[in-house]
Order: C-alpha cells, then sequence, then structure tokens
C-alpha cells in the first residue's frame, strides 16, 4: 500500500489563485483581460480571508474543537496561518509588479488612470461638478476622535483615512472616515482629454480632490488622505434556538457577520502614522491580525468591470444555439423526443430560458419544481417562474439560504416568490442544497408527461457566459422518478433521507454517490491487477476528499490510469514511485471559470460517464445535496469524450499539478499548441455547422 500523503488544503488553494495571477502576467492575454484576472485575484483573495483564514483564527482560539471544525489533516493551524501569511505577502508583491507593469502597457495605448493632483484645469472643473452632482450626497464623512469607538466598518468596502490640519499648527488635526460609495455610484469616472487619449480617475480620488470642499466649515488647509480596508470573519452561526424560524436565524447571521472579527487589515503604506496607530488601536488589531501594508489602490475586484476603452474590442467568440434547437418552434417538443447537452458558455443560456417561459405558458403544464443556488441580480428564471405561478401553474422552489454570500440577495427572491404564491422551499437543516434540477410536469389526455434538466452549474444567466458547464435536458423516466424523489425529500425532510435511498439512476448526497465511486474505482483496481484496461478520469473543481484520494493511491498504484483535471483545490500527492507513470494531473485556467465536473469510469471498454454538481470535497460528498447524472445518450457520451480529450491536450492554458505546487505549464515538445476553450468551441461549432 501506498503511504497517503496529503497538500495542505489551504495553501493548495493559494496555489490556485497564483494560477490566476499568471494569466494576469501573460502578455498573449488581452489587456482587458489581464485586468480582469487581477480582479479576480483580489477577489479571491478576500474571500479566502473571510472563509478560510477565519476559519483557521477560530481553530487557534477553540482547538479543542478543530476536528469538529472539518480539518482533516492533523495540523497545526497557526503554523498554517503563518505559511498563508508569507505566501499573501509573496503574492501581493507579485501582484503590484504586474499591476505597475499593466500601467505602462495602459500609457502606451493612452489610457490613463489619473489621480487627483495631475488635473487638468478642465478635468479640475469637471470632477467638482461630477462630485456635486454624483457624488456629495453619497458621501457621510464621520469625524472619529472624540467616539468611544469607531462606528461600523463595512467589510466589503474601501474608506478613505483623512488627516487635517492648519499648515501653521501641526498639532491642531483631525482625524475623519470616509466610505468610497462603489456601489450606488461606481469605481470609475471617465475625464474629459483629448479626442485621442482616454483619462479614468477613481471614486476615491474624486474624493480626495473635494476634501478641502467637504471639511471647508473645519478652516483646515492641509489634507491628508490613505485608503484603507477590512476583511471579517464571514461564519455564519445558526443558532439552535427552537423558538426562532429558520429565516430568522439566517438573519441574524447575517447581522452577526457585520460584526465579525477583523482578519485581514489593508492599508496605504503611505498613510499618516499617528492615523494608522490609532485605527489599529481601535480596530483592537494584533500583530496576527494580518496587517498588511499595500499600495494607493485597494479592492482591486472592482476591476473586474474596468471601463472597456480599449481600441482593441474582445475577441471572445459569442455563443450560439444548439444545433438542434435552432429553427425549433419549441425548447420543450425537442426534449420529449431526445436528450439534448447544452455545454455553456459556448452554447447559448437563452435555451434554458426559453424552457422555463414555455412551461410557464403551455396550459398543459401542471407544476414546475427547480433548485436555486446562485441567481443573476435580475434574474430572468425567476421572473419565468413567477410568470407560471401568474398563469396557475404549482411552482416550487427550492431556495438555498445557506448559499454563502447570497444568503441575503436569496432572502430577497424568497420574499418575491411568495408574494406571488410560489412555494419556497428553505433547505435542510446541517446540509447545503447544492444539485441543480429542475422537473417540469404536464398533461397531454390521461397522460402525464415529465422533462426537466440536470445541471453542474447554477442557474445564473449572467455567469453562464464565463463558467463553463454542462446542463443536460432530458425526459429520461428513470431520471425524472429520482428528481421526483429528490423534491419528496426537500419538501418533507422531517420524516428521514428514505426518500433519496429509493433513486435508482442519479446518484445522489450524501447517500450513494461517495460509495458508488468508491466501488467503481474498486472494479477499476480489480481490472488493473488481472492485467485488463483500467482508467478513470476526473474533472472537478476541487479534489480533498482523503477517502476518495486514497482510493485513487491504491488506483494508481494498482496500475489504473488516472488523469486529473482539477481548478483549484488539489490535495493529492500523486508522484509516487511506484505509479508514476499512470498518473497525471492538470489544472486549466483561462478566459472562462473551469466549473463542470465530470467522472469517467473505463468499466471494462463499457465506459460510466457522470456529470455532477459535486466535487469531491468532504462538505459537497457528506454534508450537502448534490447529484450526478450518468449519461446515456451514445452521441452525448461521445461529445463529453470529445471535450475532455481537447482538455487533456491542452498545452497552452494547462498547469502541471505537482507537490511543489509549482505550476509549471504543460509543454509538450514538438506538438500543435492545443488551447482547449477554443478548440472547444470550435469543436461544438462545427457539429452545429454540420448539423445544418
Amino acid at each position: 500500500m501506498v503511504k497517503k500523503q496529503f497538500i495542505q488544503r489551504d495553501i493548495s488553494w493559494l496555489s490556485f489563485n497564483a494560477r490566476v495571477l499568471q494569466e494576469a502576467n501573460d502578455p498573449t492575454v488581452p489587456l482587458r483581460e489581464r485586468i480582469r484576472f487581477l480582479g479576480i485575484f483580489s477577489n479571491n483573495t478576500d474571500e479566502f480571508f473571510r472563509v478560510r483564514v477565519a476559519t483557521l483564527k477560530r481553530m487557534v482560539e477553540f482547538s479543542e474543537k478543530r476536528k469538529r471544525l472539518n480539518m482533516h489533516l492533523e495540523e497545526n493551524p497557526q503554523q498554517i496561518l503563518d505559511q498563508i501569511h508569507t505566501i499573501v505577502i509573496r503574492q501581493q508583491t507579485e501582484f503590484n509588479r504586474i499591476w505597475e507593469g499593466i500601467l505602462k502597457e495602459l500609457n502606451a495605448e493612452k489610457i490613463f488612470l489619473a489621480d487627483e493632483k495631475h488635473l487638468t484645469k478642465e478635468q479640475q472643473e469637471f470632477v467638482k461638478t461630477f462630485f456635486d452632482e454624483h457624488v456629495r450626497s453619497n458621501v457621510i464623512p464621520l469625524i472619529i476622535e472624540p467616539l468611544p469607538q469607531l462606528p461600523y466598518i463595512r467589510d466589503k468596502s474601501i474608506y478613505l483615512g483623512v488627516v487635517m490640519r492648519k499648515k501653521n499648527d501641526a498639532y491642531q488635526q483631525k482625524y475623519a472616515l470616509i466610505e468610497i460609495p462603489v456601489t450606488a455610484i461606481g469605481r470609475f469616472v471617465i475625464l474629459p482629454g483629448k479626442k485621442d487619449e482616454h483619462h479614468i480617475i477613481l471614486l476615491e480620488d474624486v474624493i480626495r480632490f473635494n476634501l478641502p470642499n467637504i471639511f471647508s466649515y473645519f478652516g483646515y488647509d492641509y489634507f491628508d488622505a490613505h485608503v484603507f480596508k477590512i476583511t471579517k470573519d464571514a461564519e455564519i452561526d445558526l443558532e439552535q434556538d427552537v423558538s426562532t424560524t429558520f429565516v430568522e436565524k439566517i438573519e441574524k447571521g447575517l447581522k452577526n457577520r457585520r460584526r465579525g472579527k477583523p482578519v485581514r487589515f489593508v492599508y496605504d503604506k503611505d498613510m499618516d502614522p499617528g492615523l494608522l496607530e490609532y485605527l489599529i488601536r481601535k480596530l483592537n488589531l494584533t500583530s496576527k491580525s494580518n496587517i498588511i501594508p499595500g499600495g494607493r489602490i485597494h479592492n482591486y475586484r472592482h476591476f473586474v468591470d474596468f471601463p472597456n476603452v480599449f481600441a482593441t474590442k474582445s475577441a471572445r467568440n459569442k455563443p450560439f444555439t444548439h444545433p438542434e434547437l435552432q429553427g425549433a418552434m419549441r425548447v420543450t417538443d425537442v426534449i420529449l423526443k431526445k436528450d439534448i447537452m447544452l455545454h455553456f458558455p459556448y452554447h447559448a443560456y437563452d435555451s434554458v430560458i426559453d424552457l422555463l417561459r414555455e412551461a410557464a405558458m403551455d396550459p398543459q403544464v401542471l407544476s414546475i419544481k427547480i433548485t436555486a443556488y446562485r441567481l443573476a441580480s435580475n434574474s430572468k428564471i425567476i421572473n419565468a417562474l413567477v410568470n407560471a405561478s401568474r398563469n396557475g401553474k404549482e411552482v416550487v422552489v427550492m431556495l438555498e439560504l445557506k448559499a454563502r454570500f447570497d444568503e441575503e440577495a436569496n432572502l430577497t427572491w424568497k420574499e418575491v416568490l411568495e408574494q406571488e404564491g410560489v412555494k419556497v422551499l428553505l433547505g435542510v437543516p446541517k446540509m447545503k442544497v447544492h444539485a441543480k434540477l429542475c422537473i417540469i410536469k404536464k398533461k397531454i389526455g390521461n397522460r402525464l408527461i415529465q422533462y426537466g434538466f440536470v445541471s453542474t452549474g447554477n442557474l445564473n444567466e449572467r455567469t453562464a457566459k464565463v463558467y463553463a458547464d454542462h446542463c443536460l435536458l432530458t425526459a429520461n423516466r428513470t431520471v425524472m422518478a429520482d428528481i421526483n424523489r429528490m423534491f419528496n425529500y426537500l419538501e418533507n425532510w422531517k420524516t428521514g433521507i428514505n426518500h433519496l435511498h429509493q433513486c435508482k439512476t442519479l446518484l445522489i448526497c450524501p447517500t450513494n454517490m461517495r460509495n458508488a465511486f468508491e466501488a467503481q474505482i474498486a472494479r477499476e483496481i480489480k481490472a488493473a491487477k488481472a492485467g485488463k484496461p483500467a482508467s478513470v478520469i476526473l474533472k472537478v473543481n476541487a479534489l480533498s476528499d482523503a477517502k476518495l484520494i486514497g482510493w485513487l493511491y491504491d488506483a494508481a498504484e494498482a496500475g489504473v490510469s488516472i488523469e486529473l483535471i482539477v481548478r483549484g483545490i488539489y490535495t493529492a500527492s500523486m508522484e509516487k514511485k511506484k505509479f508514476k507513470d499512470t498518473v497525471r494531473a492538470i489544472s486549466i485556467v483561462d478566459e472562462y471559470l473551469e466549473h463542470a465536473r465530470v467522472i469517467i469510469f473505463h468499466n471494462g471498454g463499457k465506459e460510466k460517464i457522470y456529470i455532477s454538481s459535486a466535487d469531491w470535497m468532504v462538505r459537497n460528498l457528506d454534508h450537502r445535496i448534490e447529484a450526478a447524472i450518468p449519461i446515456l445518450d451514445p452521441s452525448i457520451r461521445n461529445e463529453i469524450k470529445e471535450i475532455i480529450g481537447i482538455q487533456l491536450k491542452d498545452n497552452v492554458k494547462a498547469r502541471l499539478l505537482d507537490k511543489e505546487l509549482s505550476n509549471n505549464y504543460v509543454l509538450l515538445a514538438g506538438k500543435k499548441k492545443v488551447r482547449s476553450q477554443i478548440e472547444t468551441y470550435n469543436y461544438l461549432f462545427h457539429k452545429t455547422k454540420e448539423k445544418n
């Protein structure tokens, strides 16, 4: 038996974020996309601190609870925090270096990021007017020294820390805070300039320029202002008080989150030392609070929406309608005849919305039942469901209120849906409903017909443009029977989990998915030991479940060919001498976020192919409601295999996953360059042309 060794989960996640940073540093990536990757890196880092660093800090404080907090390795959390701090500082240094280079490239394209000290007279007048007309009413300056404690500091906001004094009297000074109203106004303001130039100023610099105006009543003539932000523990503690409803617990948890402990304080390294010391003291920060000096700009996550002022427009291919649905009067009619696999973002998401809209208006449709995890802000999915309810259909929506960072939005959707007569299910205690399912029932004469879909991704038309996912539209009777069983459980979970145990086609977490995958790997091991072909191909977002990794180790030792495509967390250490030639692990980070989960077992030549909502993590397999669906249609099976085959050949955006976390690009000497996302688009588009 091979000794089970693992890479630490959080360190592995930081390695994924380093791959995002690689994209920002890649000169072959268009400049706007490189800026977008910096924004993604920044947002990822913020969430990492809110969730993982906060968890590790709680582990340090409550060491006796470590095992209950799902730390499957017996590591020292403080040592991990120390490692994280070192890596984050190193990555931030690299981030700053990349940003400086991007600024030079922006200037070369005559795109200039101006600050308040370098404005023409015309721009100064524009900034004054813009402030008076758009910003002033959204700015609430707070003088903070006389306050016994700091006002509430928002987790995702950026603030200006202001020092005011008179030039002839350095001892008379005041400190003030201003929250930058990005949500209300936006981060970027386009300035007037020469015809062939683009000048942009950040909202905080608009406010900096107008500080004398804001604080005119104090009579100060010197102002010094620098940006800072804090990151707070995002954990929601759902109290066990039986007298409160689940919704009340979520609402209370959200309020408590706002009061979460700071886990990181990032500030402009040029901030006034007195103000810096004052903020650190008032925020009760210590040397272990991840106090990180940075540059002038913070919250680069907004740079995902950097103004499109570039001469070269995006070369991103536009989604196209699936060939079987092109020219079809109704999506429904096609699905009732055959299975359809949609591959986002290559295929248009409109087909899913059209399916729901058709059901909403179809007089023969009786009901629609659907799960929802993360929805678009102006969701067309919700609009279709509301329309269905207004048309007299029974509509049931499983709305997961525990979807991290979407809790507040989902509470709002709950109110919208319930006001329209939709039955809203709120999940199962101590579990998240992460499966992506829909079942539509219609009656034609005396015949009941059921159809719907199983997806790997969220029902979100906005993210479907950048998330690579699979969605199977089907009227398969056994699949629909299992989806019925799942909704029977979701609507009656208090009666027990028996409904899930009755599922015969879908693999379900937490009942049979883990055991089914273990049994299938065991069959591959048996075949390999008998000298027969044996293989496992796995594509997931994260691979960190120790038990399943252990099975993969045993399979590799037995000679099973293992190929892994893992976008993010990867804790396996698959470089053993005993099975070195049979294991290959890569990560693909490119223009689209690889979000699909696909599992392929050789199975004696009769391959078993699944798509799933579940990653191979303890939380997904044991603490969530998830679903994997077998792909039965021969043409769709071949399509999935072709796409996975293209990804395994990627030698442009694929990185090798190794125990050193080196993120070295896959280099295949003498081989044709294969950028899998481009090749996948071409493959699917070519099938469309063939059909037509």
